[in-house]
């Protein structure tokens, strides 16, 4: 997911958009699906927040239209499992792992457990760090996301990564996975060491997985490829962006997404590299837009379709 980002937003070219009008054509959503050997393309829906709470069951239906299989969810808008499930059921796609915040998974009420099980998640996600005392990021300048992106402290890491390991276990004896997701902070440093690392070392590969953001771990100043090959168990699903070129010196949280194919990113050998490990899953995800939603998601679906087929 994103950090807080500006608003102002740049046109595509025309090349651009011929792009996004080729995807739409009769069948060629089937035609890039058909012979695909990589992975079912997904999407994450925080894509889709806008849409989604306008028209639930027709955002979907939309999502599916161009091609994509799979989707992560972030965020249910008053729907019930089994409601989700049946509208997932008729759209044809299917919901594999879902977003949620820490707070929310540490809420015994919230019946997280039977509402994966109902919808059939394999996944549960933690979407972002906490605090056992979260006053200096609920109150920090810009809100509380601000203050996870800037005021976690080497101590919150610790708890983080102790409530993970005992979600994990709860979970695991559920039969479900959960995953961890990275951000920029995650990778941000405390003395010697960061929160990446903390995590790694606090929680065991079984029982808490890894979700990749390969757009924000490039921003931070990380190589997918390369943790890939160092952890190549434990990261299990990948979120796809691209980023605009950024001048040197620019804070990982101030990079900016843009279209697949529209970046600095290349996805090939990523991707290539993932077929080795325990990769399952693969979901595009756009935090902010320079086009129209369904215009970007044509051109990241041809793009994946690409990558795929090579």
């Amino acid at each position: 997911m994103t950090g807080e980002m500006n608003n102002t937003r740049r046109s595509f070219l025309k090349s651009s958009l011929a792009i996004g009008a080729w995807a739409a054509l009769p069948g060629v959503a089937h035609a890039l699906t058909a012979g695909s050997r990589l992975y079912p393309i997904g999407l994450q829906l925080f894509t889709v927040r806008a849409q989604l709470p306008k028209d639930y069951e027709g955002t979907l239906a939309r999502i599916a239209a161009i091609g994509y299989q799979e989707v992560e969810a972030a965020g249910f808008f008053g729907h019930s499992a089994t409601d989700v499930k049946r509208i997932m059921a008729r759209v044809g796609l299917r919901c594999v792992s879902a977003h949620y915040a820490l707070p929310d998974l540490l809420k015994p009420e919230a019946r997280i457990v039977d509402f994966a099980h109902t919808l059939g998640l394999r996944y549960v996600v933690c979407a972002s760090p906490w605090s056992a005392h979260p006053a200096h990021l609920t109150q920090y300048p810009g809100g509380t996301w601000n203050g996870i992106q800037h005021a976690m402290t080497l101590d919150d890491w610790k708890w983080t990564a102790e409530q993970l390991q005992r979600l994990g276990e709860r979970f695991h004896d559920a039969g479900i996975q959960l995953a961890y997701h990275t951000h920029t902070m995650s990778f941000e440093k405390h003395g010697d060491t960061d929160g990446f690392a903390v995590l790694m070392q606090g929680t065991t590969t079984e029982m808490v997985a890894l979700e990749l953001d390969c757009g924000w771990a490039v921003a931070a100043g990380q190589n997918p490829v390369e943790l890939l090959h160092r952890y190549p168990k434990r990261i299990q699903m990948l979120h796809v962006k691209d980023m605009k070129p950024a001048k040197p010196g620019t804070p990982p949280w101030d990079y900016v997404p843009t279209e697949m194919g529209r970046g600095t990113i290349d996805y090939a050998p990523i991707l290539q590299a993932a077929r080795k490990t325990a990769v399952k899953h693969v979901f595009v995800e756009q935090d902010d837009l320079d086009v129209p939603v369904w215009e970007a998601l044509k051109i990241d679906y041809r793009v994946m379709a690409r990558i795929d087929r090579a």
